[in-house]
């Protein structure tokens, strides 16, 4: 069976996601505060890296852990609401972007295990 990479159709479909999704999030007025600052061209090749990675496909992923790069976020107030709201802008991407409900629930469950690192508990 492919992994979760190939069936939301790899790299393009990545990067289309990641690209989508940031704009969701920069334009949300509950979490696009802890954006401020952010070199977004950075933050978005990170991501890229990261999801490709995370999704089964190449590793190329050289960041931070997930407790250590959001660890300055909770420092700012960084908490469950805004967990819940990135996933629902990811969720959001992915329906846009026409992925499989499969898929969509696979990406989010994935995304919501690392809830407790990324909240440093």
């Amino acid at each position: 069976m492919a992994n979760l990479y190939e069936r939301i159709g790899g790299e393009g479909a990545v990067n289309a996601a990641v690209d989508l999704f940031y704009r969701y999030v920069l334009s949300d007025g509950r979490i696009a505060r802890f954006f401020e600052g952010v070199d977004m061209d950075d933050q978005i090749a990170k991501q890229k890296s990261f999801l490709t990675m995370a999704f089964g496909g190449p590793n190329n992923y050289s960041g931070l852990d997930m407790r250590n790069a959001h660890k300055k976020l909770v420092a700012k107030g960084l908490n469950d609401s805004h967990v819940d709201a990135v996933l629902e802008n990811l969720g959001r991407t992915l329906h846009q972007l026409g992925v499989g409900e499969p898929e969509v629930k696979e990406v989010l469950a994935l995304a919501d295990s690392v809830r407790g690192d990324v909240l440093n508990r």
